[in-house]
């Protein structure tokens, strides 16, 4: 059942996304050689606590860190470790979650590390573009399909592949929600978007194919054939005009 959010659920949500997007400027701006991934998951787990907010993600079905950080063809759910270091020319993509009086606020970048190849700036752009695509299908009235084949059609249009196993979805007093929002085409309209719907819209994106392997850790999601991946999330909520993002500063 796809949940119709209060106003007072929505602003606290908003609260909850500015955190997150707080969060995620911070870590961008100390992203760069040398810089360890529990580094970072240690600066967004202080930045979301001192808000008064909690790391949605940590101990979510068993998970231990706070963020999700995936380099290079790493999808999505990587581990944060003191011996992940990041090196020039690496990507990353980093997802963050932030519980605020039990609503969640969901987004996620890719970065890259220091400079980087001319395909890895394109992939990420891409991805990037496919979510703002996406977003500006977020009208009341329209159905979730066009969401989902907006993101096919960018990424697609321009040589990549879109994950399969791994969707966005709804967001609320739970990180996962109904709808589920393929990041492809499924051949039906889907739900009707009405205003007070709260999504969290996440292409990933591959260079190569769009299948994917978990790790023997159970959570770190890479591509099949090693090839690079972007991720770019933002929450959104569904208004009678302009879709409303709830995870920008």
């Amino acid at each position: 059942m796809i949940v119709i959010k209060s106003k007072y659920e929505i602003e606290t949500m908003r609260q909850a996304g500015r955190i997150v997007a707080q969060t995620l400027d911070a870590l961008r701006r100390i992203v760069k050689p040398g810089v360890t991934t529990y580094e970072l998951d240690q600066l967004a787990q202080t930045i979301i606590t001192k808000n008064g907010a909690k790391p949605t993600f940590k101990g979510y079905r068993g998970f231990p860190a706070s963020i999700c950080a995936s380099i290079n063809c790493e999808v999505v759910h990587g581990i944060p470790s003191k011996k992940r270091v990041l090196n020039e020319g690496d990507i990353i993509s980093i997802d963050v979650g932030a519980t605020l009086k039990g609503l969640v606020g969901d987004a996620a970048i890719t970065l890259p590390v220091g400079r980087v190849s001319e395909r890895a700036q394109r992939l990420m752009e891409t991805t990037k573009g496919a979510l703002w695509a996406a977003i500006a299908q977020c009208r009341a009235a329209n159905y979730l399909e066009a969401i989902s084949g907006t993101i096919q059609d960018h990424a697609e249009s321009r040589g990549y592949s879109v994950v399969r196993d791994y969707v966005g979805h709804g967001v609320g007093r739970q990180m996962h929600e109904d709808p589920q929002i393929p990041n492809y085409r499924q051949g039906k309209r889907g739900p009707q978007l009405k205003p007070g719907m709260t999504l969290a819209l996440e292409p990933m994106i591959n260079e190569g194919v769009a299948e994917t392997r978990v790790l023997r850790d159970k959570w770190t999601v890479v591509t099949k054939d090693g090839k690079l991946s972007a991720h770019f999330e933002h929450t959104v909520v569904i208004t009678d005009g302009e879709p409303d993002i709830l995870t920008l500063l």
